[in-house]
C-alpha cells in the first residue's frame, strides 16, 4: 500500500495496492500489522456502513473524550466527498479542512485520528461508505459543528444538501469548545 500525508499532521491518504486481472480484482483494504508499519496503530473495535442518495451530506460528527474516536474509511459503491476539520487546539491548523473525493472505482482510504471533526457529501446515487472506529458510539459524547460554518468555508460545492436536522443544527466553531 502506498501512503501519503497531508498538509494536515495526522490526516493519511491510503492506496492500497489492488491485484487485477480477468476475472476482477482482489486487495486487502485492512491489516492491522501493515496498518501500524505505516503509523496507523488504532485497534479498531466497531464497523459502520452509510448508504446515501446523492446529495446528502453528513456532518461534520465528532465524539469527545473519552470515547473519541479515529476513523479510516472507504467507499464500497458510489462517491463521496470526504472532510476532516482539525479541533486540536494546540494544532498550527486548527480549524482547517482537508477534502478528498472517495469512490469505489479509486479504492482510496482516508484515516482520520482523535481531534477531528468528520463529514461527508455523497456524490452519486446508491453510496455505500464503510468505516472502522477505534471506540464504540457514545451518545453523551456525540458533538456537530455546523456544515456550512464560514469560518471554516468548506466549498462542498451544493446550494441545497439533504441534511438530518443535527446537521443542520451544529454549533459553529467559534462557539464550539474543544476537548483535543
Amino acid at each position: 500500500m502506498q501512503v501519503s500525508t497531508t498538509f494536515i499532521e495526522g490526516l493519511l491518504v491510503i492506496q492500497p495496492k489492488i491485484f487485477q486481472d480477468a476475472r476482477g480484482y482482489f486487495y486487502e483494504p485492512y491489516n492491522k500489522k501493515a496498518f501500524a508499519e505505516v503509523g496507523i496503530p488504532e485497534d479498531f473495535v466497531q464497523d459502520n456502513q452509510s448508504f446515501s442518495q446523492k446529495g446528502v451530506l453528513r456532518g461534520m460528527h465528532l465524539q469527545n473524550p473519552p470515547h473519541a474516536q479515529a476513523k479510516l474509511l472507504r467507499v464500497l459503491q458510489g462517491s463521496i466527498l470526504d472532510v476532516a476539520v482539525d479541533i486540536r487546539k494546540a494544532s498550527p491548523t486548527y480549524g482547517k479542512y482537508y477534502s478528498i473525493e472517495l469512490s469505489a472505482e479509486n479504492k482510496t482510504q482516508f484515516y482520520v485520528p482523535k481531534g477531528f471533526a468528520h463529514g461527508f457529501l455523497t456524490l452519486e446515487d446508491n453510496t455505500i461508505l464503510l468505516y472502522k472506529c477505534s471506540d464504540f458510539y457514545n451518545k453523551a459524547s456525540e458533538e456537530s459543528i455546523v456544515w456550512n460554518d464560514p469560518d471554516i468555508a468548506i466549498p462542498w460545492n451544493i446550494a441545497q444538501p439533504i441534511l438530518s436536522e443535527k446537521d443542520l443544527n451544529g454549533k459553529k466553531l467559534k462557539e464550539f469548545k474543544s476537548q483535543f
